[in-house]
């Protein structure tokens, strides 16, 4: 089929690479392959920012002139949204949860990169973050009141129209597999934290028939549970079949959400997800995060050491990038180095 892609504005360096793990792959016992989404640029890397391609087109055909997001206080999705809105020459501003918003976090990583591209922080407390959409709308509303025009996006770019970002991405990775030999089952492994990624995979997984190839998707939830996501990237879908009448909406029936990783909290650490971090870098030199690709990659350490053909032949791990997420984590790391 043909399939119908929103207008979008090229931000991200793609398709990117499909590189093997031989050595980390070795050391588990199965064919690894590594969807290296980290590569879509330097300060860009990462996954937000497929999402942010057709997010910010829609704005600027909306005569925006200032985003606003929200995240973490080390949110990647809202330094590349800060970035990328800057490229495109737009305002920003970020709506970013912390323990104390009086005395909110040193202008470190993700923080210093935010105010590098001139954004405007606004912090809130845990307790406020459950209410953040309507913090966003107060946010809106007092840029209207200044003249201007706002364009909302929703944590992580996770709604429909964010997701074509990973239809996209499943379209490359059908490629990318056709390049390999025939095995019996591949798994298309990823972190998911706020589910718009997820949707995109398995959306795009059926409309390029990836479970024809023996292919099925998979993520293993760096927050919350298996409810949650069932239920949020179910919506996800169903959104994306109401606005573009893809026959997507039940999909996520089709997802395998990987639960029972979350180990702390979502941006904590135990210390076996932080040595597995530094076990990859040193067998294969790549660099996962601790809040996303570090805790995932050690889900699916774990579920290995359980059951070696829980994941089929074949896993490919898309790294969706979060590298300035070690930073903030270096005393941490420092004790496992």
């Amino acid at each position: 089929m043909t399939i119908p892609y929103p207008d979008r504005i090229p931000l991200a360096n793609t398709p990117t690479p499909l590189q093997r793990l031989e050595r980390a792959g070795a050391a588990l016992g199965v064919e690894l392959w590594v969807k290296r989404d980290d590569l879509t640029g330097a300060e860009l890397s990462g996954n937000k920012v497929r999402k942010l391609e057709f997010l910010l087109a829609e704005a600027r055909a909306q005569g925006a002139d200032t985003v606003i997001t929200c995240g973490g206080e080390q949110s990647n999705h809202c330094r590349a949204t800060a970035l990328a809105a800057a490229r495109v020459g737009l305002a920003s501003v970020v709506v970013l949860r912390t323990d104390d918003p009086a005395a909110p976090p040193a202008a470190t990583a993700n923080i210093l990169l935010d105010r590098l591209a001139g954004a405007r922080v606004r912090w809130i407390s845990r307790a406020d973050w459950r209410v953040r959409d309507e913090i966003m709308a107060d946010e809106a509303a007092a840029v209207r009141r200044a003249g201007g025009t706002p364009y909302v996006i929703p944590e992580g770019g996770s709604n429909a129209l964010g997701s074509w970002g990973y239809v996209a991405c499943a379209e490359e990775l059908a490629a990318d597999l056709a390049a390999l030999p025939v095995v019996g089952a591949t798994t298309i492994i990823h972190a998911t934290g706020s589910g718009g990624t997820s949707a995109g995979l398995v959306a795009g997984a059926q409309l390029h028939d990836l479970a024809a190839r023996g292919v099925r998707i998979a993520c293993v939830n760096v927050c919350d549970d298996r409810a949650y996501f069932d239920d949020i990237i179910g919506r996800i879908l169903r959104a994306m079949d109401e606005r573009w009448s893809l026959g997507v909406g039940r999909a996520v029936r089709d997802l395998d959400i990987v639960d029972g990783h979350v180990g702390l909290g979502y941006a904590r650490s135990r210390r076996e997800e932080l040595e597995t971090i530094r076990d990859v870098c040193r067998r294969d030199g790549l660099v996962l995060d601790p809040v996303y690709t570090g805790k995932a990659f050690h889900g699916v350490v774990t579920e290995l050491a359980r059951d070696r053909a829980r994941f089929g032949d074949r896993i490919v791990f898309v790294h969706t990038g979060g590298i300035f997420g070690l930073f903030p984590a270096a005393g941490e790391l420092a004790a496992i180095l």
